[in-house]
């Protein structure tokens, strides 16, 4: 438990440098045999592409890094839980474990595509989720005063 807390509080300052580039601040990390293979962040605004969320950064940092595209033994920890191109990218890298933050329930994959996932992927929910939500309940309420603001 120790361990993912330390890697998921790695993955809250991947959120951070999404916020400071006024991204949606979400992070990631991949770990394999207690190293870290890949970390990203959204950059999805920086590179003009909606595919650019934190867990495809983070996959294809991990993919390179291990030299094949099947994560297996490999944990990912996000801030938010993953959309579905995300939790379907998850599914086809083979990824071991997932550890995410916050619940999304408009874009979450547990609402849309539960079985996205690979069946041998197991998942832990909620991992200082207060911490990981207050980040991004503070960037859409900023976002909220600067739109009203114009």
């Amino acid at each position: 438990m120790e361990e993912d807390l330390r890697y998921m509080r790695l993955a809250i300052e991947e959120a951070r440098k999404a916020l400071c580039r006024d991204e949606i601040p979400v992070g990631c990390i991949v770990v394999s045999g207690g190293h870290i293979v890949g970390r990203g962040h959204n950059l999805t605004e920086t590179l003009c592409d909606v595919t650019a969320h934190a867990e495809m950064q983070a996959l294809t940092a991990a993919a390179q890094t291990l030299g094949g595209k099947y994560l297996q033994d490999c944990t990912l920890y996000v801030t938010l839980e993953p959309c579905v191109m995300c939790a379907g990218a998850l599914g086809w890298a083979q990824l071991s474990r997932l550890v995410y933050g916050a619940a999304d329930p408009k874009r979450g994959y547990s609402r849309f595509a539960p079985q996205a996932l690979h069946p041998k992927c197991s998942v832990t929910a909620g991992l200082l989720e207060d911490e990981c939500r207050q980040l991004l309940q503070e960037f859409f309420r900023c976002k909220r005063r600067t739109t009203a603001g114009e």
